[in-house]
């Protein structure tokens, strides 16, 4: 008997992150099935990002207009609402009128995942979301307070959340990566249901989607609260006093009680390392490669520094960094990959390597495989090898997206 597919929305969809790790399980037991799409950059022109998605994916059911002009009557029912959304300051204005919905910030995109939820009749029973796992502790005047804001405004639309910071290459995969993942059930659901009935600290350490995907044991900072406030008087009071978030990189929220902790990775498998994603040396175009002359610029640039500085403006100062490691080591997982990853200028943050060939940046297929994304997704008449890095900054590890979606549909079927 064929399985029933999960119909799929995705917001802020990039180069197609999230789609490559569900339609993965796609090729296995056709399971998700993405039925619409949204990618617009505000800050380009040239909307490169939409041009690679619909490249790989076809234009069909795709979007690339500002969210906030998208109508929510043209956003097709769905089961599951996936993005990786930007972290951005989510206080609140205040109440709409004559609605049950919030105002917030212009511009924060949050809130428009928030309208799309509360103005579709039949919302969605699922959400799977991704952020930089910063947004735990933001901002610094009100620790934790846009991730308190957040949880409430779903709990106000029948949500119970989980939460975990996952850095996947903890899990084996070849990127020291850390981003928060996110995952709401409509209380409709059974899966919801099921986590309304669990001990919460069963859920976070074994019994959730997330523990299911990667699994953990308990570390330190045990930490129990409820969020009974509103939500304008959570943006405007949550931890005004506090010097840390209330949130740790672990937890769960039904909708009455708080429960975060400290975890830690637990995994027995195999590591894929830095080498393992490196191209044949020969297929290494030569401005990949570091001059002799450069070189002494990139070493600077990596190394330890104790110096004084000047501003513009005649100001002097002490100015102190640590050392990093130059070249990067090829036989651990890699540094996270930066959207200013591309172009030949020196730089601190940028990926270095030392083959027998020299000294060398990575090439745009190293850096799509320590996405796990396939050789030149990215690759496109006019996009730049500066862009395909850029990219892949912005990008997420698919094998995490494709790991949890293969618990979550198991759970939900």
């Amino acid at each position: 008997m064929k399985e029933k597919k999960i119909k799929v929305i995705e917001l802020f969809a990039g180069v197609g992150g999230f789609r490559l790790g569900l339609e993965k399980i796609n090729d296995e037991n056709n399971k998700f099935e993405i039925i619409w799409s949204n990618q617009w950059e505000p800050s380009t022109k040239t909307q490169h990002a939409s041009l690679v998605y619909e490249k790989r994916f076809g234009s069909e059911n795709h979007s690339n207009i500002d969210i906030s002009k998208v109508n929510v009557n043209d956003i097709p029912d769905h089961d599951l609402l996936v993005g990786g959304f930007p972290c951005q300051d989510y206080s609140v204005a205040t109440t709409l009128k004559n609605s049950k919905g919030l105002k917030g910030k212009k511009g924060v995109l949050w809130w428009e995942i928030y309208r799309i939820l509360n103005e579709k009749k039949n919302k969605p029973k699922y959400l799977f979301l991704e952020n930089v796992d910063r947004l735990l502790k933001s901002p610094s005047s009100q620790r934790g307070r846009d991730f308190a804001i957040m949880l409430k405004s779903l709990s106000t639309l029948g949500y119970v959340v989980e939460w975990k910071v996952i850095n996947a290459a903890d899990y084996g995969m070849p990127q020291r990566r850390r981003r928060v993942f996110i995952l709401a059930y409509h209380k409709t659901s059974e899966l919801a249901k099921k986590l309304l009935k669990s001990d919460l600290e069963d859920w976070v350490l074994k019994d959730g989607v997330l523990a299911k995907s990667f699994p953990v044991s308990y570390e330190k900072n045990k930490i129990e609260f409820s969020l009974l406030d509103s939500v304008e008087n959570i943006s405007i009071n949550f931890n005004k006093k506090g010097k840390t978030s209330p949130f740790e990189i672990n937890g769960v929220y039904n909708g009455d009680s708080i429960l975060s902790m400290k975890t830690k990775a637990v995994y027995g498998g195999a590591f894929t390392t830095l080498k393992d994603v490196l191209i044949e040396e020969t297929d290494v175009p030569k401005e990949f490669y570091i001059s002799e002359e450069d070189l002494p610029k990139w070493s600077y640039l990596k190394g330890a520094k104790k110096e004084i500085r000047e501003t513009k403006d005649g100001f002097k100062y002490n100015y102190s960094e640590g050392a990093m490691i130059f070249p990067d080591n090829l036989n651990n997982s890699s540094r996270t990959i930066i959207t200013g990853e591309g172009g030949k200028s020196p730089s601190r943050f940028k990926h270095v390597i030392k083959t027998n060939k020299g000294y060398r940046r990575l090439t745009p297929i190293e850096l799509e495989r320590l996405n796990m994304f396939p050789d030149n997704h990215t690759l496109l008449e006019k996009i730049s090898d500066t862009k395909r890095a850029f990219f892949m900054g912005n990008a997420l590890v698919v094998g995490v997206i494709h790991r949890i979606g293969e618990v979550l549909y198991d759970e939900v079927k």
